[in-house]
């Protein structure tokens, strides 16, 4: 018995995923990387003490970024050619 459920109640039913655009998040994750990647190298650059790691990992974000957006493009493509066969996407 699952630790959280009432004894004797019916589960209802699980609602049907949202619709999203998974690109447009994804972007907007990437320009944040990026952003802060150029106001850390500008302050690095003007003198700041501005550890080394964190361009790094600006760049490893915007970079990951950029991967994430073509694997969101491709999953949205195969999805609608899916749709466009019949077969039902499974979320």
């Amino acid at each position: 018995m699952p630790l959280f459920s009432k004894a004797g109640v019916a589960r209802q039913p699980d609602p049907p995923p949202l619709e999203t655009d998974d690109v447009k998040i994804v972007v907007a994750g990437a320009v944040i990387w990026v952003v802060a990647l150029v106001v850390l190298t500008v302050a690095s650059l003007a003198g700041a003490d501005v550890p080394g790691w964190w361009i790094v990992m600006c760049a490893c974000g915007a970079a990951l970024g950029l991967v994430g957006v073509g694997y969101c493009r491709r999953r949205a493509q195969a999805i609608a050619r899916d749709k466009a066969a019949g077969i039902p996407h499974r979320g």
